[in-house]
This record gives structure tokens, C-alpha cells and sequence, in this order.
């Protein structure tokens, strides 16, 4: 979607030409003398308006008005959901009439709303077009973020833009079919992204991925006829003496569960279990757009969990790239195999940080619904800043006990730890299990089964942790460039 910023008071927003525009209007506005202050207290006065939270009023043609259609809508005291719950209101009603165009108007602002509205109304909007050419027809072209104060936001407006493209790959790739997201797709993608400045990308495939020793990753998927790929993406921006930040995404493709079979109802849902690779992607071109004096690596194992006669069975013991040996009890339990070796891969980088992403465990979801996402960390003040972009970004993360107790589930007769514990505390045995093999350097898990898509009516990716990641990251970067 294109966005643009426009500088226009109170007093001549009743004059903007456009399709489709939304007023925002909060509590105690006063706007200057005018068609939209004349227009508010009159309103008010009668009761035909509100100023509490999704209260709207839409007109066509009205007089006076140069735009087609107007909806002003009441945002509360401004608060982020009150905001995001007002424009979605909004765009409720005027998506009726297919605007190719949408302008939307606010009061002098801070940045956090500007933010909010940009994401708010991306979120609202977006439409998946690659399997649905004809739901291009109600894809909305371009918006106006119009304000009086619009010279004062330009950064954070780059900002917010480089934010939402960024989400927006991460949801176009998470909910694209298993057929159209193999690991050869998203490796191609991922080398699609070295075409900005500062980006790089090596892609390895199964012969380099025996060769380093990755057994585990490498027995994920030896059952499906579409080859691994490790993806390797790294963004330049600081010095080389920067140690990088490493993220570490999720990339199974399709998961049906292998021998360990999952049930057949919702099983088309498990093309969303690469969402943390999505969301690497996603943070990458991001970070493309603008350009932080930061290093960051990305590493992403891609492959599928399929069912055949070469499959990983109940009982089997791989030997993973760390040389620990892996009792697998569950063959469902995949991704922490794959996460595993690339762990053990950036030690490589002497990082300053790991973070991996993954769709791991359904018990995140009984622990923190969809929400939050589960946040597991070494290190407490990294834990402390993936917080704080957590808030920062409305991309919330809740962070998770690590006590060494839980590890005990793990214990394997005959290999140096199981794949998996009994079914209490699922998500933190599995954290447990990942940090066996991020030892060497301050790190955090962040399991998103729970926020990295919805079902039902809204069925579709929702393009997180993205807004988390991207925000840390910004508060790590140096203050200007090399």
C-alpha cells in the first residue's frame, strides 16, 4: 500500500477533495473556527455524535464537504485500541463502496498515534492476492495520513512505512499454501531481499548441510521430497567490529507431524509454521528500508515434517550439529530439531544476541491464548528490551520461567536429552530444550503458535512478532552511521 503524509488543518478539511475520508475525532477536541467546528458542536449538541469509541457518522456528498464520502468517528481518549478499534469501525463502512483511495484525518497528534493509525489501518485493509487474483478488486491503492502538524512526523512515518511493508511480507508469506511457500521459494524470496543496499544472502542445501554436521535438521527432513534449505541472510549496517544481533526463524513450510501424525481437522493451518521465518524476512526488509547502523544475521532452517517410508520414527536418535545426541519421542516435536542446529550455527557470528522465532508449542497457546506471545530469555536485560519493543511496537510478549527443573523431562536412557517432556509445561520444556544449545550467547526464545495467525472468519497470518523485532533492533542500533 502507499502511504503519503499531508500537512492539513482543522479549518480546511472540509475542503479536501478525495473518495473516502475519516475523521478522527477524540475527546475535547477543539478544532479551529470552521466547517468541522460548526459541524462537531452542532452534532454533539444533538446527540447524533459521540466522541466515545467506534461512534460514527458517514455521509455522501454532504454539503460544504469536498470529499465524496466522509466518516467521522470517535476515538475515545487516543489510546492505541481505541484508535485501532475506531478505524476499523471506519473502514467497515466505507469498504462498501470499494475506494481505491483513502484519506484519513487526525488532530495535531503525538507519534504514537501516528503509528497506531498506519498499522491500524494496514491491518484493516490488507488483502491476500497471490492464490485470490480476484480479491485484487477490493485491494485498497493509497492513503493520505493528513494532520496539521505532518512536517513534525516524517521520520517516524518512514519508520512506520518500513514497519508495515515489513509485516506485510511476513503475512504474504505466511499465508501463501505449502505449494506455493517450499523451501526452494522461500530461499528464492530471501535471495530476492540481497537486492537492497547492505543485504546479503547464501542459501545452503542438503550436501552443505550434512557437511556441517546439522543431523538433526537434516532428519526433519528426509522424509519429503521438496530439498532443505538453510537460509543465511546478514544486513550490514555498523561496523565489522559490531558483534550482529542473530534471529533465528522457524522455516517448516507444511507440517503434518510425520509418523506422529497430526489430526486431519485444521491440519491446512500448519502451512502457517514457518511464520518465524516470515517474520525474519519481513524484519530484513525492514531494516533494508531504513538503513539503522546495526549488523544483523538471520538464519533460517526451511524444510517440511512429512510422512514416509524414510521418515524420522518414535525412538530414533539423531546426532545434532552441537554433537548432543536426540532421543526423538514425538516426531510432531520438529521445529525445536531444526532450531537446534541453527543455534548451534551462530555461535559462528560471536553474537551480541540470539533470538529465535517459532510457532513451537500448542501449549503456548493454553498458557497465553492470543495475546502475547511466550518470551523465554537467558539473559534479563535482554529479556527486559524485547519488553519494552513489545510495548513500544503493541506487539506484546510475555516473558517465561526457565527454572533448570523443568529440564528434567528431558532426560533421555538412551541419548543425551529426549525432544520431548510429558504434556505439562509443554512450551517451557521445549524452551528448555532450545537453550541446551544457546549456551554460548545471551538469548531469547519467542514462541508465537498463539499470535502468529488467527482462524476462523479472520482466518490469515498476522505478520508478528515483526513489530517486536524491528523495534528492538532500532534501540540496539548506533545513533548514526558507520
Amino acid at each position: 500500500m502507499n502511504f503519503s503524509l499531508l500537512t492539513l488543518s482543522s479549518n480546511a478539511v472540509h475542503s479536501h477533495k478525495t473518495d473516502a475520508l475519516v475523521v478522527l475525532i477524540p475527546e475535547g477536541l477543539k478544532p479551529a473556527r470552521g466547517p468541522l467546528a460548526d459541524w462537531l458542536a452542532r452534532h454533539l449538541k444533538t446527540g447524533d455524535f459521540s466522541t466515545q469509541v467506534g461512534f460514527h457518522l458517514s455521509t455522501f456528498d454532504a454539503p460544504g464537504w469536498s470529499a465524496k464520502r466522509v466518516c467521522f468517528v470517535g476515538v475515545g481518549a487516543g489510546s492505541a485500541l481505541q484508535v485501532r478499534q475506531a478505524l476499523t469501525t471506519a473502514w467497515g463502512v466505507l469498504k462498501v463502496a470499494k475506494p481505491q483511495g483513502l484519506d484519513i484525518w487526525m488532530p495535531e497528534t503525538t507519534r504514537p498515534m501516528l503509528g497506531v493509525v498506519m498499522q491500524a489501518l494496514a491491518d484493516a485493509t490488507y488483502v491476500f492476492t497471490t492464490t485470490k487474483p480476484s480479491a485484487k478488486a477490493r485491494a485498497l491503492k493509497r492513503v493520505t495520513l493528513a494532520m496539521p502538524d505532518a512536517g513534525k512526523h516524517k521520520i517516524e512515518f518512514a519508520r512506520q512505512q518500513a514497519l508495515i511493508e515489513g509485516v506485510e511480507w511476513a503475512k504474504e508469506w505466511g499465508n501463501r499454501p505449502a505449494n506455493h511457500a517450499t523451501p526452494v521459494m522461500l530461499a528464492k524470496a530471501a535471495q530476492g531481499l540481497a537486492k537492497h543496499r547492505r543485504v546479503r544472502c547464501q542459501v545452503l542445501g542438503p550436501k552443505e548441510v550434512t557437511k556441517l554436521g546439522m543431523g538433526s535438521f537434516a532428519a526433519v527432513a528426509q522424509a519429503s521430497s521438496e530439498p532443505l534449505r538453510f537460509i543465511v541472510l546478514h544486513y550490514n549496517g555498523a561496523s565489522k567490529s559490531k558483534a550482529p544481533v542473530v534471529l533465528v526463524g522457524k522455516g517448516i513450510t507444511f507440517d503434518t507431524g510425520g509418523i506422529s501424525l497430526k489430526p486431519g481437522a485444521g491440519m491446512d493451518e500448519m502451512k502457517f509454521d514457518m511464520c518465524g521465518a516470515a517474520s525474519v524476512m519481513g524484519t530484513f526488509l525492514a531494516l533494508a528500508k531504513l538503513q539503522p547502523a546495526i549488523n544483523v544475521v538471520g538464519l533460517i532452517p526451511a524444510c517440511e515434517n512429512m510422512p514416509d517410508g524414510r521418515a524420522l520414527k518414535p525412538g530414533d536418535v539423531v546426532t545434532s550439529m552441537s554433537g548432543q545426541t536426540i532421543e526423538i519421542l514425538n516426531t510432531d516435536a520438529e521445529g525445536r530439531l531444526i532450531l537446534c542446529d541453527a543455534l548451534t550455527y551462530a555461535k559462528r557470528f560471536k553474537p551480541s544476541a540470539v533470538i529465535d522465532i517459532a510457532t513451537l508449542t500448542g501449549a503456548c497457546v493454553i498458557a497465553l491464548g492470543h495475546v502475547r506471545s511466550g518470551m523465554y530469555a537467558s539473559d534479563d536485560a535482554l529479556a527486559k528490551a524485547l519488553e519494552l519493543a513489545g510495548e513500544s511496537a503493541q506487539d506484546l510478549c510475555w516473558r517465561m520461567p526457565l527454572d533448570e527443573a523443568y529440564a528434567d523431562g528431558l532426560k533421555s536412557n538412551f541419548a543425551d536429552v529426549a525432544n520431548v517432556a510429558d504434556r505439562a509445561a509443554g512450551s517451557v520444556t521445549a524452551a528448555k530444550f532450545l537453550q541446551r544449545f544457546a549456551s554460548d550467547f545471551p538469548w531469547a526464545h519467542l514462541d508465537i503458535a498463539g499470535t502468529a495467525w488467527k482462524s476462523g472468519a479472520a482466518k490469515g497470518a498476522t505478520g508478528r512478532p515483526v513489530g517486536l523485532l524491528l523495534h528492538y533492533l532500532l534501540a540496539q542500533a548506533q545513533p548514526s552511521g558507520r
